[in-house]
């Protein structure tokens, strides 16, 4: 029999994509959910989550919050792993932002912390709960697909939130950034392997930060892949991959001056041929297209189908899908195995490149 009861949950972290997506939903999902915990290092954004939920305790230290609490969003910069092992410890379901962490044995960490417990560990990958997505996911013959091209032009991403109402940008402490930043490097040195800055970049702020949403999503659709060749430059990242009998592309490029994202996922075969195109992700109920291509073999009549399957928000379906994983009792759809495969491509793609 199904808990229906709500979920005690505590936000570690009221950064950009808490205040933009998180905290509305858990709002609106207040049937679901009860907000009883906030943390944030900077006062600004937490007073400002405060103001959502003023009934909810804040702290600046997540450790405080976890007694009191049935499951954590981890939505802090950074690695999760050290959060997300003492919340699982502490006996708290976990739901970790993207990436889950920046090394293969964080993640073996978190994933065993939380089967030692018993506890649902979920992974964020938003684009896998959008509606658009799962329309495809059922009607995608995948045995009819030879190649697939995954293009992602990235752009600035504060234009897209300027119309949310936020609190004004955070101001941390300078010798505690200084200690987080240094945290961050040898969690990416022991991650990736290696000490060039500049690989050490490509694979936390565009593999990890971003790119992690496209290996995830293609993997959903296609299966497992190989890295054949990996390319990383200055404004981004190009790979070749097999999905068993389909050839794939990857190209994500950083468009750094005006605010003009774009994504599509396409998937060709010699009859049919389908397109995901996504909209920037802070762009709340704005619809992903899933756009379908066929005609007649061997004439000249084609027809091109452009469908809007949905306006509700990948956002907040992927909450949905945690409380259901936890009141259930079973692992949600994105679990931190996935993630943590995601995690050794993106570390095999720096590798591909250095070969």
């Amino acid at each position: 029999m199904v808990n229906r009861s709500r979920v005690r949950v505590g936000v570690i972290g009221c950064g950009l994509v808490a205040q933009v997506m998180h905290l509305p939903h858990l709002r609106e999902l207040d049937d679901r959910f009860e907000v009883s915990a906030l943390c944030d290092l900077a006062p600004g954004p937490l007073a400002w989550a405060g103001t959502m939920f003023p009934e909810a305790s804040r702290h600046t230290a997540w450790a405080d919050l976890l007694d009191d609490v049935d499951a954590v969003l981890v939505l802090t910069a950074g690695s999760h792993a050290p959060v997300a092992v003492a919340a699982a410890r502490a006996g708290a379901h976990v739901f970790v932002e993207k990436p889950m962490c920046f090394s293969v044995r964080e993640g073996e960490e978190m994933i065993a912390a939380a089967q030692a417990a018993g506890v649902v560990l979920m992974v964020g990958y938003m684009k896998r709960y959008d509606p658009s997505y799962e329309a495809l996911q059922r009607t995608l013959d995948r045995e009819a697909v030879t190649f697939a091209r995954i293009t992602t032009l990235e752009s600035p991403i504060e234009p897209y939130a300027l119309h949310h109402p936020r609190p004004a940008p955070a101001q941390l402490d300078p010798e505690l950034l200084a200690q987080l930043r240094q945290d961050d490097e040898w969690r990416l040195r022991e991650g990736l392997g290696s000490q060039d800055p500049f690989l050490q970049r490509a694979y936390k702020s565009i593999l990890l930060d971003s790119m992690v949403h496209e290996i995830n999503g293609v993997r959903g659709l296609l299966g497992e892949p190989d890295i054949r060749y990996a390319r990383v430059w200055d404004s981004g990242v190009t790979v070749n991959a097999s999905f068993g009998g389909v050839e794939a592309v990857f190209a994500w490029i950083d468009l750094p001056g005006i605010a003009r994202y774009a994504q599509d996922w396409s998937f060709y075969g010699p009859e049919h041929r389908a397109t995901l195109e996504f909209p920037s992700p802070l762009l709340r109920s704005y619809p992903t297209r899933l756009i379908v291509e066929d005609g007649e073999p061997g004439g000249v009549a084609s027809r091109r189908t452009e469908h809007i399957v949905s306006y509700e928000e990948a956002f907040k379906r992927e909450l949905e899908e945690f409380h259901a994983a936890i009141v259930e009792q079973r692992e949600p759809r994105t679990t931190g195995a996935d993630g943590l495969r995601d995690v050794a491509l993106c570390r095999e793609i720096v590798a591909a490149h250095a070969a």
